[in-house]
């Protein structure tokens, strides 16, 4: 029997730079300081709030915001290919990460647990590698129509790096400082003649 979490959500995983260079991978966002640099690896889940969700048919909106669909791809990959066009074929909005650099790797790794592609998610559920049986018995698990209902003129998001760095927050030597003001010139005062250079202090 297959059985698919009701509610699950999908996983980010943060991998934050410290000031030594050091390298930590947490399941929980960490602020962003000076000290050290926060990199968002997670597969954002296509949920209810996603560009174009809203305009999905009642029936199929509520499966992707119960059942976000993920796909894993890499380049040169035929299975990634099939994979694709089961889903595409099939009607399901899907987000779609890339998997190209070291970086992108260790993250599906961890993830995972391997770096083998395609990698599908179906809401809390993993599948390995591209079985079009296999595919198709989760997504009738979850409740997927078997015929598209998606609108004619729906696209799915473009595809993202599984790992994207965000940008440090600026560091307290960009700050910007006070402008620094020249005082008024002011008419030689009665001293002037035992500080002819008009020094002040």
């Amino acid at each position: 029997m297959l059985l698919i979490g009701g509610h699950a959500q999908a996983q980010t995983i943060y991998r934050v730079e410290g000031p030594d260079g050091r390298i930590t991978f947490s399941d929980r966002p960490q602020a962003t300081t000076n000290q050290a640099t926060t990199t968002s690896m997670g597969h954002k889940a296509m949920g209810a709030s996603a560009p174009g969700i809203a305009a999905l048919p009642y029936e199929l909106r509520q499966v992707v915001s119960k059942f976000p669909v993920t796909l894993y791809t890499t380049n040169n990959c035929s299975a990634c290919d099939s994979g694709r066009g089961l889903l595409g074929q099939r009607g399901i909005p899907f987000a779609e990460k890339t998997v190209t650099t070291a970086e992108d790797a260790a993250a599906l790794q961890r993830i995972s647990g391997e770096v083998a592609m395609p990698f599908l998610t179906i809401g809390g559920q993993q599948i390995k590698g591209f079985s079009d049986s296999e595919w198709t018995l989760f997504l009738d698990a979850a409740g997927y129509p078997k015929v598209s209902l998606l609108p004619a003129n729906y696209r799915n998001l473009p595809a993202a790096p599984l790992v994207t760095v965000q940008a440090p927050a600026p560091t307290a030597n960009t700050e910007s400082r006070p402008t620094q003001r020249t005082a008024p010139l002011t008419a030689p005062s009665q001293d002037a003649a035992a500080n002819p250079a008009g020094i002040k202090f």
